[in-house]
């Protein structure tokens, strides 16, 4: 969507380094090589449109298979006291490089793209003092789980978190990516260390000393903390966290949401009191949070310690591995990793998203078919409902590489690998070992295979291939300027109860296929959302418009039908609406079908940002805890207007919204309620030419 975006903007080529990774669209079915020729049959039409625009506008393409686009970004592109921005939520695994890597929407990389400059609301810091060093059993990624219990899916919300402390020189570069990916699941801008000695061994590792010899000589001036803040690190932060790595325990987080925090102590008995399934269905490694060296070299020692008892992964358990790129999966295969995994019953995947995006075919398992209560074990970042594998009531608990290959051996969420005993193949009990493993290969990085090597080919004259009979691709139009007035005869099409993510507002799954296609994927607009007015009934909205068929019906249907009818609609939001994913399509896909204004509780800032650069203006309730309920009864009554968006200016942030109540063509009931916004005079901007693309292209033309 970023290209199709960018296609509008009239430029010829990007005016700063671009890469394209096909890492979303590979299903996780048979295993790597299988899946991703089957990925080649069914997305050949994306693959041959992003190539072709690769090609056109100067940008490196990497193929499908080649690898996800954090774990390749470490490996090629990040470098200490850079700025980089990304169409992806996890960007920030680069601050583990002490790069500053922050995720945003399409349209604002489309803004990079285009040579104009890239704004951003000053963020809080958050300082985050790593203290001691990680026991045996203990992983980075225990240090982000950890965190997450403490600060919520919100409370890292407009700002970014600095990791200092002694603690950190003891983490490896790849350790501290684990930890600034999942920043996002708090909230955060981005996360970011300092520089440090196992960043040099890194960037030596993958062939970049001469970046690291030019960090060595800045890293005191510019690349760490200074030392008054270290001795006074409240002065300096706006909030300081402590965590001792010494007493830090392994960590399973969920299900259905990546803050709720279990340490693994009292996993076993909170498995009892909360009820979940005890029986471990899937053990899923890898996803560009956890598949470096050392996260597969450690569990790998666990698996050898199992197959030399003559063990396999426990009956019923699925055991997946997926190499966050080409280069660790060779890697992998060389150092006798893979081959470990393998001896007890583990299928490599591509190296690719797979699963942890919902890319998992996974329907003839009968947990799915029957949509029946099971939980995974996986080292991914993100565990939405349904997310993973469609199924509403599978229940995914986050945890580290070695947790996994834990759960895996024993078949229990309630079995502690660091304790509990498991019986061998001649019926002989024993004890895990805890896991080892290398930093880095000792022999340094295999290349893989030359196919998977990006390719820069630029070439300013190549088509770009769009069928117009394609249910896959469209070439966008541009959105309708705003007409100058205030918002009027607005209804409201849903009041959304609730955690309401962007898979709520854009599902992911079956539906990544149509990312390119922006009518088809409307389809799925707020299928997730649940409903305040109807008991909290998903996808379910009653139609305000009298004679509109259906009177009750799903909400992209009852959406498309005010469209059609020409009604304006809004949505009523609760807390931290639009967390998770960076995909704009859940702001594109409202924009499309009609949506002239979200009002929230509050908003996750990736998605605030999106509503506003595709023309939807984004307000907060002024009193949050009391307006928003007004929404929560019969809103297909509800009609809204505005006073304030003529004028809208960025030192008068208070918007007056009108709602009244129509009832037999009657007004019943009026509120007047004070709303909030965000916009800068830039994103005014936006609003007012219809979108941030429109206004780019509008500046594109007069230039030439």
């Amino acid at each position: 969507m970023a290209i199709l975006q960018f296609m509008l903007s009239g430029m010829k080529q990007t005016a700063v380094p671009t890469s394209i990774h096909c890492d979303h669209l590979v299903e996780a079915y048979e295993g790597a090589d299988l899946d991703v020729a089957r990925s080649w049959q069914t997305s050949r039409e994306i693959y041959e449109f992003l190539q072709a625009a690769s090609q056109r506008y100067g940008i490196a393409f990497w193929r499908p298979g080649s690898g996800i686009i954090h774990q390749l970004v470490l490996e090629n592109y990040a470098a200490p006291g850079t700025l980089m921005l990304g169409t992806d939520s996890h960007t920030p695994n680069a601050g583990g490089l002490g790069m500053l890597a922050i995720g945003v929407g399409g349209a604002d990389a489309v803004d990079a793209m285009a040579d104009i400059p890239w704004e951003l609301k000053a963020p809080r810091v958050l300082g985050v003092q790593l203290r001691g060093k990680l026991h045996e059993w203990g992983n980075p990624k225990d240090v982000i789980l950890a965190l997450a219990g403490k600060l919520t899916v919100r409370g890292g919300t407009g700002s970014i978190i600095e990791y200092f402390g002694d603690g950190v020189n003891s983490l490896s570069c790849t350790g501290m990516a684990t930890i600034c990916n999942m920043g996002a699941e708090v909230g955060a801008t981005t996360s970011v260390f300092p520089y440090t000695p196992s960043m040099a061994r890194y960037l030596a590792a993958t062939q970049r000393a001469a970046i690291a010899t030019a960090a060595d000589a800045q890293q005191a001036s510019y690349l760490s903390a200074d030392a008054q803040v270290a001795a006074d690190p409240a002065k300096y932060y706006d909030e300081v966290i402590d965590i001792d790595l010494s007493t830090l325990e392994p960590g399973y987080n969920g299900p259905f949401t990546p803050d709720l925090y279990t340490p693994r102590s009292k996993m076993s008995d909170t498995v009892k009191t909360e009820g979940w399934s005890d029986k471990v269905s899937a053990a899923l490694i890898g996803s560009c949070t956890n598949s470096s060296y050392q996260d597969l070299s450690r569990a790998a020692s666990l698996a050898r310690q199992a197959s030399a008892r003559g063990l396999r992964v426990a009956e019923g358990t699925e055991f997946l591995v997926s190499p966050g790129s080409e280069q660790i999966r060779a890697t992998m295969e060389r150092d006798g990793i893979q081959e470990a995994f393998e001896a007890i019953g583990a299928k490599v995947l591509a190296n690719a998203c797979g699963p942890c995006i919902g890319q998992w075919n996974r329907d003839e398992n009968p947990v799915v078919k029957n949509k029946e209560t099971n939980s995974i074990v996986s080292s991914f970042n993100r565990n939405f409902r349904a997310r993973n594998d469609g199924n509403p009531n599978t229940m995914n608990f986050l945890t580290s590489p070695e947790m996994v290959l834990g759960a895996a051996l024993g078949g229990r969420l309630s079995f502690n690998p660091m304790t509990d005993s498991l019986v061998d193949a001649k019926g002989q009990s024993f004890k895990l070992e805890p896991p080892s493993g290398d930093e880095l290969p000792t022999r340094g990085y295999a290349t893989g295979r030359t196919e998977y090597e990006p390719l820069l080919d630029h070439q300013p004259s190549k088509p770009i291939p769009i069928s117009p009979s394609s249910t896959r691709l469209q070439t966008l139009e541009a959105f309708v300027p705003w007409n100058g007035q205030e918002f009027s005869n607005t209804r409201v099409l849903v009041t959304v109860q609730g955690k309401c993510t962007t898979d709520h507002i854009s599902a992911a799954g079956k539906w990544l296929k149509y990312k390119g296609h922006l009518e088809n994927l409307a389809r799925n607009t707020l299928i997730g959302a649940a409903n305040a007015a109807l008991d909290g009934q998903v996808n379910t909205v009653r139609n305000a418009i009298s004679g509109l068929e259906p009177s009750v019906g799903s909400i992209p249907d009852v959406a498309m039908s005010y469209k059609q009818a020409g009604v304006p609609w809004l949505v009523i939001a609760d807390y931290n609406y639009g967390e998770g994913s960076a995909r704009e399509h859940a702001a594109m896909q409202p924009r499309f079908l009609g949506c002239n204004m979200v009002i929230a509780r509050s908003f996750a800032r990736i998605h605030e940002t999106n509503l506003k650069k595709q023309g939807v203006l984004p307000l907060v309730f002024a009193r949050p805890d009391e307006d928003y309920f007004i929404f929560a009864k019969d809103p297909h009554e509800l009609v809204v207007s505005t006073h304030g968006v003529v004028g809208l200016n960025e030192n008068t942030p208070t918007v007056q919204v009108t709602v009244e109540r129509v009832q037999n063509g009657k007004v019943v009931e009026t509120h007047n309620i004070e709303c909030v916004h965000t916009m800068s005079a830039d994103q005014i901007g936006w609003f007012k030419a219809g979108s941030a693309l429109n206004l780019i292209a509008s500046q594109q033309k007069a230039a030439h």
